[in-house]
């Protein structure tokens, strides 16, 4: 795997990473409400989740999910009621901004454990994760030389990408809310919750590509 490949897949996923999808929405919607700080952790969800998605398809679960209806069945609808209930709870918050309380031992929604999980979850139980990266990986990879090294890389190329675009939306999403009303929050949140609402309807609706 040469420079050029590399900075070829780079292009390539920013395009993907940068479009809107679930974990972009949770962090604009983290750092709306929670600050850039306490959003870090639902963006280290997400990374993991790149690793844990890139990981799993090098071993051939792709591979399983694209032949077998049923496992893509199961996949996909916990991941459409996931995303659908997310959706909801954006649909019915207050659009309040907490970045007081920073108790990592406190049970809610937005402690780090909450906000890492929910990106974590929403990115591993989306199959069409694992039939984007069963099919888009391959094209960067050399046959000749050892697979294993060369999905680490595209895997860590894959996952700084994803880091960066994510800081940004949280960023924005600090900055937004600082200037918006309580109304225009609660907006912000309904918008997000909205989309993932869409998201979980276009996911249940999903099919595999069939030859």
């Amino acid at each position: 795997m040469n420079e050029m490949t590399i900075l070829a897949f780079a292009a390539v996923a920013f395009i993907g990473i940068a479009t809107p999808g679930p974990t972009v929405l949770l962090a604009l919607t983290n750092g709306s409400r929670f600050g850039v700080r306490r959003a870090g952790y639902g963006m280290i969800g997400a990374v993991l989740s790149d690793f844990v998605l890139i990981g799993a398809v090098a071993l051939g679960l792709g591979a399983l999910l694209a032949a077998s209806e049923f496992w893509f069945t199961v996949v996909k609808w916990l991941g459409a009621a996931y995303l659908a209930v997310l959706g909801v709870q954006l649909l019915r918050s207050r659009g309040t901004l907490d970045i007081a309380s920073q108790d990592v031992q406190a049970v809610g929604p937005g402690t780090p454990r909450a906000v890492f999980l929910k990106s974590f979850l929403v990115a591993v139980t989306n199959p069409k994760g694992y039939l984007f990266f069963s099919a888009f990986l391959p094209q960067f990879i050399d046959p000749a030389l050892p697979q294993a090294q060369q999905y680490a890389v595209l895997a860590l190329v894959f996952a700084s990408i994803d880091f960066l675009v994510m800081f940004g939306y949280a960023l924005l999403g600090s900055q937004a809310v600082r200037f918006l009303k309580r109304s225009g929050a609660i907006w912000l949140d309904r918008v997000c919750g909205g989309a993932l609402l869409a998201l979980a309807g276009s996911l249940a609706f999903y099919r595999r590509a069939t030859s």
